[in-house]
Order: structure tokens, then sequence, then C-alpha cells
């Protein structure tokens, strides 16, 4: 008994991102998209990364680096899922696509505006749906109460229920759900991975579907940062209030991956703590159990990113 028990686990910086019928796996050098094709083969798809931090050291700075990296994340995660989809796509939806007005227009260049216009949807999309729509309500509610700090913790409230109820919805469509199992396959077959197991479905199969570096729990944390950041500028006009909003997201971007780096890292009772939450919506609503063949799919992207040198992709 004793140190002689203690499990000693491989925390990896590996993380990935379900997709249409596939996984995307992003390691310290790869990023790998595996997806399973309506006749059953798995096509694999790996890339040399080549992110902002990579070349620049400045970008690798504390803070600064979790704003950049959210956004070459959700660039990374645009192409996969694009990718993914063609694979379902019969001829005549494909022929549609390649006629549209952006193709004409930017010729070689029309699937980095098309990827650019996606992000900037997204991101337009979420700050409206998650820090703007949250702020009005309780502007509507807020009656007589002027204590800046109170109506910000509303706000909070309000967004965070928000998030949740999003969430569930999402969850309960068919095709969402069926990603949100190969989510789970993804999953498990980190655990298995940093658990030092063979990476076969059968050992994957053992393991949790819930993992506490999920981006599930990165967009948790966000909320509640926002919560404490917001905090400091008051309750202005309503056009200065949605323009803080707005200057403010990339700060707390930063603030909540520096944190979720913090937590990842930590075996503390403190930690799980904070984790836990984030934990719990994976549990009811983002991830689900996955089949045999899902998690072949999780293995073959996962085993396509994992480096030499095993120190190269410790958390």
């Amino acid at each position: 008994m004793g140190e002689n028990n203690i499990e000693i686990i491989h925390k990896t910086s590996i993380g990935g991102q379900a997709l249409i019928e596939g996984i995307m796996m992003r390691g310290p050098n790869e990023v790998a998209i595996a997806v399973r094709k309506p006749n059953k083969e798995i096509e694999l798809k790996v890339n040399e990364l080549n992110t902002l931090g990579m070349r620049y050291k400045v970008f690798r700075l504390p803070f600064l680096r979790g704003m950049i990296s959210l956004v070459e994340s959700l660039s990374i995660g645009v192409k996969a899922l694009m990718y993914s989809a063609e694979f379902f796509e019969d001829e005549e939806d494909t022929e549609e696509v390649k006629a549209t007005l952006t193709q004409k227009i930017f010729k070689d260049k029309a699937e980095d505006v098309e990827i650019f216009l996606t992000l900037l949807t997204a991101i337009v999309l979420s700050i409206g749906i998650f820090m703007i729509l949250p702020n009005f309500i309780t502007s509507l509610i807020k009656g007589n109460i002027t204590n800046s700090i109170v109506l910000n913790l509303i706000e909070g409230a309000i967004r965070i229920l928000v998030f949740l109820l999003y969430v569930v919805w999402v969850s309960k469509v068919d095709d969402v759900r069926r990603v949100f199992e190969y989510h789970g396959a993804e999953h498990k077959t980190i655990h298995c991975y940093e658990h030092g197991d063979d990476l076969i479905v059968d050992n994957v199969k053992k393991y949790s579907i819930l993992h506490p570096r999920c981006g599930t729990s990165f967009l948790f944390m966000v909320m509640i940062v926002s919560i404490l950041v917001l905090s400091f500028f008051g309750w202005p006009n309503p056009v200065l209030r949605v323009l803080i909003r707005i200057l403010m997201f990339p700060v707390i971007a930063g603030i909540s991956y520096e944190i979720n780096r913090l937590i990842g890292k930590s075996d503390s009772k403190f930690a799980y703590y904070l984790s836990y939450p984030g934990l719990m919506i994976q549990k009811h609503a983002t991830v689900k159990e996955p089949d045999d063949e899902q998690i072949e799919v999780a293995i073959e992207s996962l085993i396509a990113v994992i480096p030499k040198n095993r120190e190269a992709d410790k958390w």
C-alpha cells in the first residue's frame, strides 16, 4: 500500500472535437481528422499545425495565448466540421455548394472567406445570445435595484441559465446527440491514453465519458469569469454596457483559459470543485456514451497526433 499504488497519469494537452460522424484531434504538432464514411470506412486526414504561438513567442504569453487560442481553435474546428460534412452531401448538394456566390466572387479564396464568415457569425451569435440577451433581460426585471454588483450577479445567473437551457435543448436533437456520442468517444480515448493503456476498443470502453479539460468546462468558466470581470464596470447606459461586454470578451476568454490550465494541472479538491459544474453539464447534456465504431474513429484520430516525445504533449 502507499506510494507504490499511486497511479501516475500523463495529463495530455491533446484535445479534440466531435464532428459529423468523426473526430478531430489536435496534438502539439498536427491536427488529425478521422471520419466514418457512409461505406463504413474510416477516412483519416492529418495536417501540420502552424499556429501564431508556434511562430511567435509573444503569442505564448499568459492571457494573450488564451485569446489567440480561442480564435484559432474556432477556425480549426470550423474547417474540420466543414470537411466532415462533405462526406455526407449528395451530388446535388455538392454542386449547389460549389455554385455559391462566395465561390463565384472569391474563387481560390472562397473557402477562407466562408470560414471567416462562419466564425464571424458564430461569434456574433454567441455574444448576442450569451452576453447581450442576459443583459437586456436583467434591465427589464431589475426593478428598483441600483447596486451594480447585484445587477451583474443577476445578469450572470441569467447568462448561466440561458447557457444551460441551450445545451440541454441541443442535446435533444437526434443529429446533435450523435455528435455528442463522438464527443464521449473522444474523452474515453484521451483518458485511456493518459492512463497508459493500449489504445484498443476494449480498453477505451472502461473509461469515463467525462473529462475535466473539456471545452464545455471552459465555456462554463467563461460564464463565471464574466460575472467577476464585468462587475468592475458598474452598470452604465445600455449602449456602453453592450460595448463593454463586446470589448471584454477576449479578456474574459484569456482569463478563463489560464484558470482552466491551472485546474487541469491540479489534483486538489479545490480544482475538482471548480471543474465539477462543467463535468455535470457534460454528464447531462454535451457528452453521451459512444458505440465501438465511434471509439475506433477516436482511436485512429488520436494515434495520428501522439508525438514521439511523450513530454511534448504534457499539459
